[in-house]
């Protein structure tokens, strides 16, 4: 994928800023900006930090900015004690992580940056799977299942062993796909090759015919040529997730919106402040470059007011996000 030239970004930038006040930016001010921004958490969200971090260090040179990839919940571990600014998160913060930022005294902002769809991918040498069912993918993946050959899962599938690549326990796109196909988060057989590094799935997928596996839809697209799409019929026929059957809600149930989590006191620092203000800044341009899905403007301007006014605490914990429109969640 092509990235956004600095040039380009720096010069889209001058006209916002030019277009909002008559403010400046130069030199001067990107080299009086210093400090750390320490992120870690979900290999899903990782794309888009990781671009949002390039494009800020080329304007920001006195800002060292570490992303690291642990899982979304591994990232929490981290984020409830006070060791990172920043939490990636594919999935809503937990019920017992909102209790250990209570007990350590860690408030947060939660702010929602894009929309994914979990893809369900195949190896491209795979000639027969044409869709699956969520029933289907429940009858695979669900804690106990038998399902170890590809014709234990529709009648007239060949006689072969079915390989199962997924993310670890750790990562929030296995506890969303849990879910969101078995009913349950966490519920889920064990044997299969896990890995909260996408890539390693990506690897394992693209290197066996007989494999079957799910991730980001930023890896797939990163990597279409080495997969093959799966089609996944919710109820209303199957749909492929793409940037346009995510935005519009067609992609059931695997679409979800993904997170940052932003420490309440790290944001009080002019360096995480400015980091968080040009990722949500330049989140539709670089979004929509890494494979994933911009989020509508009205909601871009909701999650800046939160940062802005500083509103701790979840808003979405709860909520039916399939259901309902972000924007009208967050309002």
């Amino acid at each position: 994928m092509k990235r956004i030239s600095l040039l380009a970004l720096s010069a889209m930038m001058a006209v916002v800023v030019g277009c909002g006040g008559g403010q400046e930016t130069g030199s001067g001010d990107s080299a009086a900006l210093s400090g750390t921004v320490r992120v870690d958490g979900s290999s899903t969200v990782f794309p888009i930090t990781e671009a949002v971090a390039e494009e800020f260090l080329g304007a920001h040179r006195g800002v060292r900015v570490t992303v690291g990839v642990s899982g979304t919940g591994g990232g929490f571990k981290k984020f409830v004690l006070g060791e990172t600014d920043i939490n990636d998160a594919s999935r809503l913060i937990k019920g017992k992580e909102q209790s250990k930022c209570d007990e350590n005294g860690i408030e947060y902002v939660e702010l929602p940056v894009a929309f994914d769809g979990i893809s369900v991918v195949v190896n491209p040498a795979n000639d027969f799977v044409d869709h699956l069912t969520t029933e289907e993918l429940k009858k695979i993946w669900q804690p106990g299942s038998t399902v170890n050959n590809w014709k234990d899962v529709r009648p007239g599938w060949p006689d072969q062993p079915l390989k199962l690549y997924g993310p670890g326990v750790d990562s929030g796109t296995f506890d969303y796909f849990t879910e969101a196909i078995n009913g349950k988060s966490q519920a889920c057989r064990s044997d299969f090759t896990a890995s909260e590094d996408d890539n390693v799935l990506v690897r394992g997928v693209s290197g066996d015919k007989n494999s079957l596996g799910f991730f980001g839809f930023a890896y797939y697209a990163e990597n279409k040529d080495q997969l093959k799409l799966v089609p996944v019929d919710g109820g209303d026929g199957p749909v492929a997730p793409s940037l346009e059957t995510i935005n519009r809600g067609a992609y059931k149930p695997l679409a979800r919106p993904i997170f940052i989590y932003v420490n309440r006191v790290a944001l009080d620092r002019p360096e995480v402040e400015a980091f968080v203000d040009f990722y949500l800044a330049n989140a539709p341009a670089l979004t929509a470059e890494v494979g994933y899905v911009p989020l509508p403007a009205a909601v871009y301007d909701l999650v800046q007011k939160r940062v802005t006014n500083r509103v701790t605490g979840s808003a979405l914990s709860g909520k039916d996000l399939a259901g309902s429109s972000l924007e009208d969640l967050l309002r």
